[in-house]
């Protein structure tokens, strides 16, 4: 049995990371005894004669795709083009957003054949040996199908109890150069499971109300397999790290009596942390907290269900400071009830903070409170627009906010903020500006460059010289030209993938062509 899954295209606004559900999703299909690949679209570029090739070259039986509802509709044609390759293909889909949308996604894509739904990894170890007898998946929990026209929900499969029963993510399997290349941390779980009830989060739908904890040696055993990658920097992606503080000590003290040396940072919640175990983290490696404060005004906390008060979040945000954490808050705009009042309420607080944060537009993603109980709160959905649902958009509009206004604010915002940045560029272009600045500005600039010669392949289309001209110089100047960077800026890029391995070179025939490595750990490509 061989199984391709797909990582769907994913914005660089939204900081792509080696994909860590596609990684637990490939090692539970091992589990099942599958040959698996992943086609990886996150740092490569995507077109249909690519998977086409692809797909001839690994002649799969399934393949499966993740998604969020951001970039569902990408995730959605790439399937479509799959089926239009090679109908016998068994296509399937899971993720955050076809688990609760899963009618309209089997109505409006016939392509897709299957939907795995909610925690998928013991649904796939029981579907994948039975996946081409159909008449035994009406017996299989967690899985959606059509039958006689319609689609048919097998009903909720129990979610793992004992999380350590789960294969080790398979990130071997990634392109992991190329995320080395782009430099984003590594998300790893620690825990599943929120007891909050905040209505715009799917958190507690995804993964079950009740926290399921890792054992904390696994963790630091899979943290010493991602540094051995390469990697200097993690991101504990729980809903809830630091709700139960003696497992924070027990899990850093372990880091530390390995002697685990990597920078690592974590979501929280500001009613979960004070400065004892904030020391704890800091020692042993953590240097940024993240938390969701939502709203600046007590009675929209109320009304969300957040469950944290605006003292709580004073507190969390001091003790982050008195403990050398920097802490960066995120604030939810258009949410229910929500007013230019108390717009100005969240802004006023934010800044009051003195940190870094930001403000995000509210997206009702299927699955979420807001969304399922709408006629319950003061709102109304603008669009169904998947493409619109990444948090930049106004998508929302209550009784006493339009979207005119949000969008006003947002680009009042940005505004702001882009009339600082330029005046750091424009100090920087004087060779005028701070070290801290240049740095912003020379990290800024990179990151950009790395990221279209991921997407556009330009490794690949114009790595290819005749055996007397392949010095990577001469790669240099032809990236230079392709993207129109600064030439040092170039160089002293693919000197580093060359120095780290990322890229080599393979000759024959008289030609020589660079190409990426999969991995530090050998030189096979990907």
């Amino acid at each position: 049995m061989k199984v391709a899954i797909i990582a769907p295209p994913y914005p660089l606004e939204e900081a792509p990371s080696p994909p860590l559900g596609v990684s637990y999703v490939a090692a539970a299909c091992e589990s099942a005894g599958c040959d698996v690949r992943i086609f990886d679209y996150i740092v490569r570029g995507y077109t249909r004669e690519k998977i086409a090739a692809e797909l001839d070259a690994f002649a799969p039986d399934v393949v499966g795709s993740t998604s969020v509802t951001m970039n569902f509709k990408y995730a959605a044609a790439i399937m479509q083009d799959v089926k239009r390759h090679n109908p016998d293909i068994i296509a399937m889909m899971g993720g955050p957003h076809v688990s609760y949308d899963w009618a309209d996604t089997l109505k409006k894509y016939p392509e897709i054949d299957l939907i795995v739904v909610g925690e998928g990894e013991e649904t796939l170890r029981e579907l994948l040996p039975v996946i081409h007898e159909r008449d035994a998946w009406p017996g299989i929990k967690g899985i959606v199908f059509r039958q006689d026209g319609q689609a048919h929900f097998t009903g909720p499969r129990d979610l793992i109890h004992n999380l350590d029963t789960l294969p080790a993510p398979a990130r071997r399997l990634l392109p992991v150069s190329r995320y080395l290349a782009l430099g984003f941390p590594v998300s790893i779980i620690t825990s599943r499971g929120c007891p909050n009830q905040c209505i715009f989060c799917l958190g507690r739908r995804m993964v079950g109300y009740k926290v399921r904890y890792r054992t904390p040696s696994l963790i630091v055993d899979e943290i010493e397999d991602i540094i051995s990658y390469g990697f200097t920097r993690i991101n504990i992606a729980d809903d809830l790290f630091t709700a139960n503080k003696d497992r924070v000590r027990i899990f850093c003290e372990e880091l530390q009596r390995r002697g685990v040396k990597i920078a690592w940072t974590a979501f929280s919640r500001v009613n979960t942390v004070d400065e004892e175990v904030l020391t704890i983290m800091r020692e042993a490696g953590c240097d940024s907290v993240s938390f969701g404060i939502e709203s600046g005004n007590p009675e929209m906390l109320k009304r969300v269900k957040k469950g944290i008060t605006l003292d709580q979040a004073r507190k969390a945000v001091q003790a982050c400071k008195n403990t050398g954490v920097l802490a960066h808050a995120s604030f939810i705009i258009g949410m229910p009830g929500e007013s230019p009042q108390t717009i100005e309420d969240s802004y006023t607080f934010a800044e009051s903070l003195e940190i870094a944060y930001g403000f995000h537009l509210l997206a009702p993603f299927p699955g979420t409170t807001v969304r399922e109980e709408q006629e319950k709160y003061d709102i109304e959905f603008l669009t169904d627009d998947w493409d619109l649902y990444d948090a930049n958009v106004p998508i929302v509009r209550t009784s006493t906010l339009s979207e005119q206004y949000t969008k006003r604010f947002m680009d009042d915002f940005e505004a702001r903020h882009n009339e600082l940045w330029n005046d750091i560029l424009r100090r920087y272009s004087e060779g005028a500006c701070s070290d801290e600045e240049y740095l912003r500005v020379a990290g800024h600039n990179r990151m950009h460059l790395v990221f279209k010669i991921l997407t556009d392949d330009l490794i690949e289309r114009h790595g290819v010289f005749s055996n007397d001209g392949s010095s990577l110089q001469a790669l240099a100047g032809r990236i230079t030209e392709a993207t129109g960077a600064q030439p040092d800026l170039v160089r002293q890029t693919l000197d580093q993938f060359d120095q780290a391995g990322y890229i080599r070179q393979a000759s024959e025939a008289g030609t020589t062509r660079w190409y990426w490595t999969q991995n530090n750990r050998s030189d096979a490509q990907y």
